[in-house]
């Protein structure tokens, strides 16, 4: 009987050190972001073992991280009815509060947990701070505050040094982040995402030669960690938009370094989303389109996917396919719609109704696509940078009337990268729908391209040819006396350069215009000085028939 008690003691000690080992497994998987992996052996832990909470706990933040939020309430609820550890799984269930904006409920269940702490521990601490930097509506302060009372547990364990890292990384205070990851490194050199992180807070400060050369630190030693390659891939992108020149270069490498990623981790759905994610912003949409079609084949019925059909359909030229595909994303109520599904969904049907020469444009698909480009920029502002281009080409194809809507939108966002030149073509825009023959001439129109030149001025005043275009419209607006101003101002912009400015054929034409308009101008209030300026025109070009005609007239 005694060796039975001796046996059943040792077996139990023996499946105590195995479940330890398979959950301190996962947690090396899920740091290594191998998501799919640290999901098999989860289930299997909790199939083995159903007692254990803190394996379903993690397998829900597994979820969570994967974005399924579903499969992530299914495991802490399973888990609460665990009999060891089941307490975790209340902190997993307030990081979902919190993603719903639940903050009381979530609260409640970070306090259940915390309950459950014996007096040495502190490990419900961190998950707690980790829930409210992992949140959808991250909150550091807060996991600040948490961290602080596992501190007083134990403030030199090297996960907590690593959160309070990361929660001060989030908080923007760079000083404490760094040192908190210093320290959490030279407490366990084995934690890897310690020392990744002391290179991305030199990538976030734009130092990429030197977060380069501590993720090559990493490297050396730890080739196989999967995310040091997926900091790469972004710190070479980064890299690339900032340095003339050296973007397509950096760009091969960042897409290569995201490979590279993607091979270490996994080809799960969720990973696929996030290689999606970066082949948007690195704007490789042939890649984005194959990554859609494979996602497609994993999931048929996940409606995310049609986000990316959508987009590299429309930069493709399927104009069709893209339509369709972000017209069924967004007509779903479950879906988390961003701006840029707008936006793509706008640009198609305005591709979509440009006819093959690009003389003309359906105007209701242009209508359409003008409200879902608005909804975009209501979402977020900062898609009017993209739409300047989209004007422009508007403009070149002599689609003045729809150049100018566009550019209207991408000049109600004065911190736009273009914001002079979209005014600058927003005014012509304006300015030659209404020099047409034969238009009525839309004044509120001509009074916005006025306001559109005058901010060019503003911006940049030695900018000589925007007078031109301001006088010219309000030419068309019939009011003599700016119009005269404008050519004034033209006039001595170009005086002040100089006679090697002043003999250029270009300038001697426009002078000639300025003249004879101005003076045409004058002839209503001022006939001597309309006799003036059309005498300036005659020393330009003695043979100008309209300025000899018009002398003619006034000297009766």
């Amino acid at each position: 009987m005694n060796k039975f008690k001796i046996l059943g003691v040792a077996f139990l000690a023996g499946m105590t050190a195995s479940y330890a080992q398979n959950i301190d497994q996962a947690k090396k998987e899920i740091d290594a972001e191998k998501y799919q992996d640290a999901k098999v052996t989860l289930k299997s832990i909790v199939k083995s073992d159903p007692s254990e909470g803190k394996a379903f706990f993690l397998l829900g933040n597994v979820y969570l991280y994967q974005n399924i939020a579903d499969s992530a309430k299914m495991a802490y609820q399973s888990g609460l009815s665990a009999k060891d550890n089941e307490h975790f799984n209340r902190i997993g269930l307030g990081q979902i509060d919190l993603d719903n904006g639940n903050k009381a409920a979530a609260k409640t269940n970070f306090d259940l947990a915390i309950k459950e702490m014996r007096r040495k521990d502190f490990e419900e601490y961190q998950y707690v701070a980790r829930a409210y930097m992992n949140s959808t509506k991250p909150d550091y302060k807060s996991a600040i505050a948490t961290l602080n009372l596992a501190k007083e547990k134990n403030g030199q364990e090297p996960q907590i040094l690593l959160a309070f890292g990361d929660a001060y990384y989030g908080d923007k205070n760079q000083n404490e982040a760094y040192s908190n990851y210093r320290n959490a490194f030279q407490a366990d050199n084995s934690l890897i995402r310690a020392k990744v992180q002391l290179g991305v807070l030199l990538k976030g400060a734009k130092a990429y030669t030197e977060a380069v050369a501590a993720y090559n630190e990493v490297l050396a030693t730890n080739p196989n960690y999967g995310p040091l390659y997926r900091e790469l891939a972004e710190t070479y992108y980064l890299w690339g938009l900032n340095v003339p020149g050296r973007q397509d270069e950096y760009l091969k490498k960042a897409l290569g370094y995201y490979e590279k990623y993607m091979t270490l981790t996994d080809y799960s759905l969720a990973s696929r989303m996030r290689h999606a994610d970066f082949l948007i912003l690195a704007k490789d949409y042939k890649a984005l389109e194959i990554e859609a079609n494979k996602m497609k084949e994993l999931d048929k019925v996940n409606p995310r996917i049609l986000r990316y059909l959508g987009y590299s359909a429309y930069q493709n030229g399927n104009v069709d396919l893209a339509i369709k595909s972000l017209e069924d994303f967004t007509a779903g109520a479950d879906n988390k719609i961003i701006n840029l599904d707008y936006l793509y969904l706008g640009l198609s049907n305005i591709k979509k109704g440009t006819n093959a020469d690009g003389s003309a444009i359906d105007p209701v698909l242009f209508e359409k696509g003008i409200v879902n480009i608005k909804k975009a920029v209501d979402m977020e502002v900062s898609v009017t940078n993209d739409l300047g281009e989209v004007g422009k080409n508007l403009y070149e194809q002599k689609l003045y009337k729809e150049a100018a809507a566009i550019l209207e939108i991408a000049t109600s966002n004065p911190k736009t990268n273009g914001f002079l030149y979209d005014n600058y073509y927003l005014g012509n825009a304006i300015y030659f729908d209404n020099a047409k023959a034969g238009v009525v001439k839309d004044t509120i129109a001509l009074k916005k391209a006025d306001i559109a030149y005058g901010n060019v001025i503003k911006a940049s005043p030695d900018t000589q040819d925007v007078y031109l275009s301001r006088a010219r419209t309000n030419s068309l607006l019939e009011d003599d006396k700016a119009m005269i101003m404008y050519y004034q101002q033209y006039i001595d912009l170009v005086t002040k350069k100089g006679p090697e400015e002043l003999a250029k054929p270009a300038v001697q034409s426009k002078l000639v215009e300025c003249y004879n308009t101005m003076a045409a101008g004058y002839a209503n209030f001022d006939k001597p000085k309309a006799k003036e300026y059309f005498q300036k025109t005659l020393t330009i070009d003695p043979t100008n028939a309209y300025a000899t005609q018009s002398l003619g007239i006034l000297n009766k």
